[in-house]
């Protein structure tokens, strides 16, 4: 990303599609806050600027790079590990190594695109002052913040240490940071993470700010290695929580008269202690505080008494004409029995209590009758399906270990059927429906798994007066059919999940058929054909993965805040329901992650800080009713600066993602572009108007000390295919992005905007990787034609070879030494018996681990170089044609 220069000497300008930030010099003054008496701020400008174009400070500051900086994943150990409650003392704003004023650097802006950057250790860049390093705007990319170095500083500062999360406590470390988070009293940063951790006390300073005030909820996060699981404790045996709001018991309530009652900070009022769950204070604290969680811990889970039906995995086979020739049926039935197979096995024996249900369809429904007590299983056709009734309750949803033999033999003789007598199309809602059916009649949540092979149909919803063209109401291609959203909250209330296969190309302009999934908590996965060894393995994978990964069902997360804050909005993969604190989930897991935004409803008591409860209810696949509630207590301060000095710039791109995301689905892009740009312009407007203390030159880019890649991951936001799509860029494509985005946690979110590149530097005597070097920063210039480069996102996994990498590395990677003879596509790395090729596919599998999910092959192997030519815009082609790209496709599921 840059915040370029405008150059009214380019014949292009203007005619871009997309819309530059404009000159600092070209800009009308930014105009105080509403019910700012402040004077103007120093340095501006006069002129006018066009309505889309808001006010932003391009001139920057050269950074240092650190010389060594590791990945981005944890370390198996954590040796001579140090504890500490929070940051030392850093400034408030940046400080580079140039003469500067209040960390602002401050050159001749006439001069800037000439001036090299001092301090910059050796990367493999091309030289600042070369016209390639150069945007088309004039504005050197390398003067830009580096997130490159954000990362390594705060990896410098954390890394093998102990964070202790205590109550008010400072900034935690960044989500991509390997060190141990401990709860003393907070929910750590693994399940909460806030855009900021000091809250304005007066709502007038709160929009002053323009800082939102949010928090993103991964519930069901993995701890890290050394970090202690949540605690589980029996629901009789826990303190009750408040009797007027419902808040549950945590270190947030604050005791009174010697502990017979505590003050609920969520409503403000006093609630009486049970007689059975008394014990004194000392201090303000209960005497047994440290042998009960919910009075010591910020995150506690606890296991209620009733128990519902243990969730059941069903699967729903196309056997249309199409599927049988392609070949297609015949390889999922095989990996369905091996799939069962290792569910039933003796290591994995809890699986085998494990209900299973079949089905095949095309036009009709086919079930199957999996009584033990039969002979043979029956098959029972039903044809009319509007409405759908079952024929028989029993027999449906059979225990693995009594039925395995048998649906083993059902999926053997499967690819038997004469496609000739078969149907031709079927529509993948129609199991979706059936399975809706079978676990109503059994009261129990479960897992679809559908594989869909024909083409996809799409749904027809019933003519009124709220169509595509009678309505007035703008519409989105975001938004789904009233028939998938009426399905998906019949799949909600009943804690059915939809893990759709699809292994058909969808049709120009057809249906997409990931609603249903996305808002059932499962995904939509796709796959040119399963005629390739590399989409076969990539299927495998995913299957597997589908059916092993860990989830909550039938999930209900309600949010508790402060009485002086009110939530304001909620955003993420679910449907939206009138209460904005409450949000039903049919599924999640551990990857899946949460945003809500507050709002003032009158001024916050600095001595009580603020309190944010979120309370997660679900049910365990073993049938176990569980609640897990996660407390934290922030600071909140009369001072601007302090809200903006803790603040973290990836909390904030993670909230911005999700709000525009789900905005999307009824404002347009470009309004959502331009407020975005707006939001930003004027928070950086506000803190050097109102925190800044020295007098700084027109035009220079303040930024406090934890904000410093927020222009770099915003304009990345801005520029992202969902809001601002490209030449190339599909409909199917943008809609799989947006769903797959919205559910993504902060690590996951801030590497699909600024993604990973690694240089995989080659010893020419040893050929091998001896380590993975400093990132580098996500700019084209930065790739050099004798290095190997691995790229990588959440969705995208690229190997990047350069035409003058020797030939002796070629060999030992690809078993060839001529460059000319690879051929960039779909691969997975060879496996070769020698050091390099070992150290890559040990980096690769490394990488993968941390990927949920994965694009369809869209045939645009050079799709990620459009991605990064969003952060550092330099132009349209910005890589030679002479390098060579593997996408590397193996599972990224």
């Amino acid at each position: 990303m840059e915040l370029p220069v405008t150059n009214p000497a380019d014949p292009g300008y203007g005619q871009q599609h997309q819309q530059p930030w404009l000159d600092c010099r070209s800009w009308a003054p930014v105009l105080p806050p509403a019910g700012s008496s402040s004077p103007e701020m120093s340095g501006s400008c006069s002129p006018s600027y066009p309505p889309s174009y808001p006010p932003f400070h391009s001139n920057t500051t050269p950074q240092c790079r650190p010389d060594d900086m590791g990945p981005m994943w944890p370390s198996s150990s954590v040796p001579g590990s140090t504890v500490g409650s929070g940051f030392t003392q850093q400034p408030a704003c940046w400080f580079p190594t140039q003469p500067h004023c209040n960390g602002v650097f401050k050159p001749d802006v006439s001069s800037l695109t000439q001036m090299a950057p001092q301090g910059i250790s050796s990367q493999p860049t091309s030289p600042v002052s070369s016209p390639k390093s150069e945007s088309r705007y004039g504005m050197d990319p390398q003067l830009l913040p580096s997130v490159v170095q954000v990362l390594s500083e705060d990896r410098a500062q954390w890394e093998g240490k102990v964070f202790a999360s205590e109550p008010r406590s400072s900034v935690p470390p960044l989500s991509t940071t390997a060190c141990t988070l401990e709860d003393r009293g907070n929910a750590t940063a693994r399940f909460v993470r806030c855009t900021s951790y000091s809250f304005p006390v007066e709502a007038q300073a709160a929009q002053q700010s323009h800082l939102p005030l949010a928090a993103i909820f991964c519930p069901l996060a993995k701890p890290e290695d050394q970090e202690q699981a949540v605690p589980v404790c029996e629901a009789g045996e826990c303190v009750k929580g408040c009797a007027d709001c419902g808040a549950f018991m945590s270190p947030a309530m604050s005791w009174q008269d010697c502990g017979q009652r505590f003050f609920c900070p969520f409503c403000g009022k006093l609630t009486e202690v049970p007689w059975q769950s008394y014990q004194p204070t000392n201090k303000g604290q209960r005497i047994d505080r440290e042998k009960r969680p919910e009075l010591s811990l910020g995150s506690y889970e606890i296991l209620e008494t009733q128990k519902g039906e243990p969730a059941v995995l069903l699967l729903a086979i196309d056997v249309t004409a199409i599927a049988i020739r392609s070949g297609q049926l015949d390889f999922i039935c095989q990996q369905l029995c091996s799939l069962l197979l290792s569910l039933d096995g003796e290591e994995d024996a809890d699986q085998s209590d494990l209900k299973v249900g079949l089905m095949t369809y095309d036009s009709r429904i086919h079930l199957y009758d999996l009584s033990p007590a039969l002979s043979r299983p029956h098959m029972m056709v039903i044809t009319d399906i509007d409405p759908l009734e079952l024929p028989v309750r029993e027999g449906l949803l059979v225990p693995l270990r009594d039925c395995r033999e048998t649906i083993e033999s059902i999926l053997q003789q499967l690819p038997l059927f004469d496609a000739e007598t078969q149907e031709s199309s079927g529509s993948q809602d129609l199991p979706v429906s059936a399975a809706l059916k079978i676990l109503q009649t059994a009261d129990c949540p479960g897992r679809l798994l559908v594989f869909h092979c024909s083409p996809l149909t799409e749904s027809l919803d019933k003519q009124t007066s709220t169509g595509f063209f009678t309505s007035s109401k703008p519409k989105s291609i975001f938004q789904p059919p009233d028939s998938s959203t009426s399905l998906a909250k019949a799949c909600v209330s009943q804690g059915c999940s939809v893990q759709l296969f699809v292994f058909s190309q969808p049709d120009v302009g057809a249906a997409w058929p990931g609603h249903v999934p996305f808002l059932t908590g499962g995904k939509l996965i796709c796959y040119n054909s399963l005629q390739s060894e590399v989409e076969r393995e990539r299927f495998c994978g995913d299957l597997r993965r589908s059916v092993n990964t860990e989830t909550a069902y039938k999930a209900q997360l309600r949010v508790y805040v402060s009485k002086e804050l009110r939530v304001s909005g909620c955003y993420g993969a679910f449907l939206t329901i009138p209460d904005s604190r409450c949000v039903a989930m049919a599924a999640l897991d551990w990857r899946t992650a949460l945003a809500f935004e507050f709002t003032h409803s009158t001024s916050l008591d600095e001595t009580r800080g603020v309190a944010i409860q979120a309370v997660l209810s679900y049910t365990s696949s073993r049938g176990e009713r569980r609640t897990r509630v996660h407390t934290v207590t922030l600071a909140c301060s009369q001072n601007l600066l302090d809200t903006f000095r803790t603040s973290q710039a990836e909390a904030l791109l993670t909230f911005y993602c999700k709000k525009m995301y789900c905005l999307a689905l009824e404002t347009p892009l470009q309004c959502l572009r331009e407020e975005l740009q707006m939001e930003i312009t004027e928070a950086l407007a506000c803190y050097r108007k109102h925190c800044c203390t020295t007098s700084v030159s027109p035009g220079q880019l303040v930024l406090p000390q934890f904000l410093k890649a927020l222009p770099v991951y915003i304009n990345s936001l801005r520029k992202s295919e969902v809001l601002l799509p490209g030449l190339r860029s599909s409909v199917h494509q943008r809609l799989q992005l947006r769903s797959l985005s919205v559910s993504m946690d902060t690590r996951s979110t801030t590497a699909q905007f600024y993604p990973l590149i690694l240089p995989l530097p080659v010893n020419s005597d040893r050929c091998r990787v001896s380590c993975v070097e400093s990132a580098v920063r996500c700019s084209s210039s930065s790739l050099q034609s004798e290095s190997l480069y691995l790229l990588y996102c959440p969705l995208t996994l690229l190997l990047w070879v350069g035409s003058r990498v020797p030939p002796e590395a070629l060999t030992q990677l690809f078993n060839t030494a001529c460059f000319s003879s690879l051929v960039s596509g779909e691969i997975n790395p060879p496996v070769l018996d020698n050091p390099l090729s070992a150290s890559l596919r040990n980096l690769i599998s490394t990488l993968q681990s941390y990927a949920a999910a994965t694009l369809k092959d869209d045939d645009r192997p050079f799709s990620f170089y459009l991605r990064l030519n969003t952060v550092f815009n330099q132009g349209r082609n910005p890589y030679p044609s002479s390098l060579f790209i593997y996408f590397l496709k193996s599972p990224l599921v």
